[in-house]
C-alpha cells in the first residue's frame, strides 16, 4: 500500500534539497512551515508562486519549496521580485530575507517598495543579527546586545521595523513570532490576500550566534523569551499606560486599500495608447 505522505510535501523539494542547513533551534524553519500552510489555505497553484530572497540564513528557504523561486544578490530580493512582477503581475511574489539583508544592504529596496506600493509580500525573519557570516550585529540589534562585532554591547539605536514600513507606504504591516505560530498563520494569510506592499516581520532565535553572545539559553529559553517579551494589540489595549514599555507588541498595525503599482502603470499604459492612437 503507497504510502500517504502529509499535504506539506506536495509544496517541498523533499526528495531532493533535504535535511536542511538552518541550526537546531533556528526560528527560520517554523516560517517556513506557516508560509506553506497559508499558501495550502488560498490554494494556490505552485506555477503561480514566486520566492525571492537574497543572501543570509532566511535566504535559502526558496532552495526547499517547490515553486518558481530565485536566490539572488544580498539585499536584492525586492529588485528581482519587483521585475518579476512587473513582467507577468498574475504572479504571486513574496520575498522572504533576514533583518540584515532587507534594512541594511537592502534598505532603500524596501523603502522605496512600500512607497511605490509594488505587490508583493515581504516576509523579514528578525533574528536581530546577522547569523549566517558569524553573528554580527545588524539594523534591529537592541541596544546593549552583544555580538561579535559589538562585544562590549551594541550603541546604536535600532530600527521599529513596522514603524519603517508604515512611514514608508506600505498598505499591510504586521509582527509575529515563531512562538505563536498560529497568530504568524493568520497573519500571512492576510498578507497574502492584501493587493498591494505587504511586510510581515517575523521575530525568530538565533541560539547559535545571537542567543549564544547574549547569555540567552538555548532554543527552548529564547522561545520563551518570545512568549513572555510580546504582547499582542488587544493585551496593549487592556494594560494601563506605561506598563507594557518593555514589551514588544505584534499584531497587525496597518491594513488599508490603496492601488498597487502594477494597478497604475496598466492604467498609464492604456493612457499612453489612447494617446498615440488619437495622434495617428
Amino acid at each position: 500500500m503507497p504510502t500517504v505522505l502529509p499535504y506539506e510535501y506536495k509544496y517541498l523539494r523533499a526528495k531532493k534539497r533535504f535535511p536542511h542547513v538552518w541550526c537546531p533551534g533556528c526560528g527560520i524553519g517554523i516560517v517556513l512551515g506557516s508560509i506553506i500552510r497559508s499558501v495550502h489555505a488560498l490554494q494556490w497553484d505552485l506555477d503561480d508562486i514566486v520566492m525571492v530572497s537574497g543572501i543570509g540564513c532566511t535566504s535559502r528557504m526558496p532552495v526547499y519549496v517547490d515553486f518558481n523561486t530565485l536566490h539572488t544578490t544580498h539585499g536584492r530580493s525586492l529588485a528581482f521580485g519587483t521585475g518579476v512582477k512587473m513582467a507577468n503581475p498574475d504572479l504571486n511574489v513574496m520575498a522572504v530575507m533576514g533583518d540584515g539583508d532587507a534594512l541594511a544592504i537592502g534598505g532603500n529596496h524596501i523603502i522605496h517598495a512600500a512607497r511605490r506600493n509594488i505587490d508583493i509580500t515581504a516576509i523579514i525573519v528578525n533574528n536581530n543579527n546577522y547569523g549566517m557570516t558569524g553573528g554580527q550585529f545588524s539594523p534591529t540589534t537592541p541596544a546593549g546586545a552583544r555580538t561579535s562585532t559589538t562585544p562590549y554591547g551594541m550603541i546604536e539605536p535600532s530600527f521599529d521595523v513596522c514603524k519603517l514600513m508604515e512611514g514608508a507606504g506600505a498598505t499591510f504591516v504586521a509582527r509575529g513570532t515563531v512562538y505563536h505560530v498560529t497568530e504568524l498563520d493568520n497573519i500571512l494569510l492576510k498578507a497574502f490576500r492584501k493587493n498591494g506592499f505587504s511586510v510581515v516581520e517575523v521575530l525568530a532565535p538565533c541560539p547559535t550566534n545571537f542567543g549564544r553572545a547574549n547569555r540567552q539559553g538555548g532554543p527552548v529559553e529564547m522561545m520563551k523569551l518570545l512568549k513572555n517579551n510580546t504582547i499582542n494589540l488587544s493585551q496593549l489595549k487592556a494594560m494601563k499606560e506605561g506598563e507594557a514599555t518593555d514589551k514588544i507588541v505584534r499584531g497587525i498595525f496597518v491594513d488599508r486599500d490603496v492601488p498597487s503599482y502594477d494597478e497604475r502603470y496598466r492604467e498609464l499604459c492604456e493612457q499612453a495608447k489612447k494617446a498615440a492612437e488619437a495622434a495617428k
